[in-house]
């Protein structure tokens, strides 16, 4: 059962992956900044075991995120995702199941699904209930510099799943065009934000592609 259609609508634009970072300070004002420039959707994202930390850092993500009418994802943990209210939940290969995570977070949640570079994984998820999809890598990463490499053909050959599709993997100003043009409503960003001198300009940069008059 997918989750409600006024919410999948609104993935489209900049997703932002955040930074691991022990300083919640840094990490909130670097994501404000972010939001600012016009960041629609927010991914959080920590490995740590630090229960205390993630729970502290995406309770004030939730609160900025809202104040910015942006919707706050939870990368992998659906208990965290409910404990702080956010809009739903990132789940990637080995991550849990979509069902299983439907039925913890009810049906408005937004739940999106990693499907690299198999447009078969792709209509499974969509099958299952997510409400995006993601693919990816389309260019190198320095953050994952080992991903699987995804075909920009691969956002035309999905246009039939009817859900939004979320392009990842070393998108920047630069390269994410032909990607928007090819059908991605949402292109997912980490050094292209974080790495820049300032982050609220590059953010909005990057947004600003999405009102071009040949995607709009």
């Amino acid at each position: 059962m997918a989750g409600s259609s006024n919410q999948r609508h609104r993935v489209r634009g900049v997703y932002l992956l955040t930074r691991e970072s022990a300083d919640t300070l840094t990490l909130c004002r670097g994501v404000e900044a972010a939001l600012r420039g016009g960041v629609a959707l927010v991914q959080y994202r920590d490995k740590s075991r630090d229960t205390e930390r993630r729970r502290a850092q995406s309770r004030a993500l939730r609160e900025l995120t809202r104040a910015h009418d942006a919707l706050l994802i939870i990368n992998d943990d659906v208990a965290l995702a409910m404990a702080c209210g956010a809009d739903g939940v990132h789940l990637g290969e080995h991550d849990g199941e979509i069902i299983a995570a439907r039925t913890v977070l009810g049906e408005r949640a937004i739940i999106g699904a990693s499907c690299y570079n198999d447009l078969n994984r792709a209509e499974a998820a969509a099958r299952a209930g997510a409400d995006y999809i993601a693919f990816g890598a389309f260019f190198v990463s320095s953050t994952k510099p080992g991903a699987r490499a995804a075909d920009v053909r691969l956002l035309h050959q999905s246009a039939h799943i009817g859900l939004p599709r979320v392009a990842i993997g070393g998108l920047d100003a630069h390269n994410a065009r032909p990607v928007i043009a090819a059908g991605a409503e949402a292109i997912a960003v980490l050094g292209a934000i974080w790495d820049a001198p300032d982050v609220e300009a590059a953010a909005r940069t990057l947004t600003d592609l999405f009102d071009l008059p040949e995607f709009t």
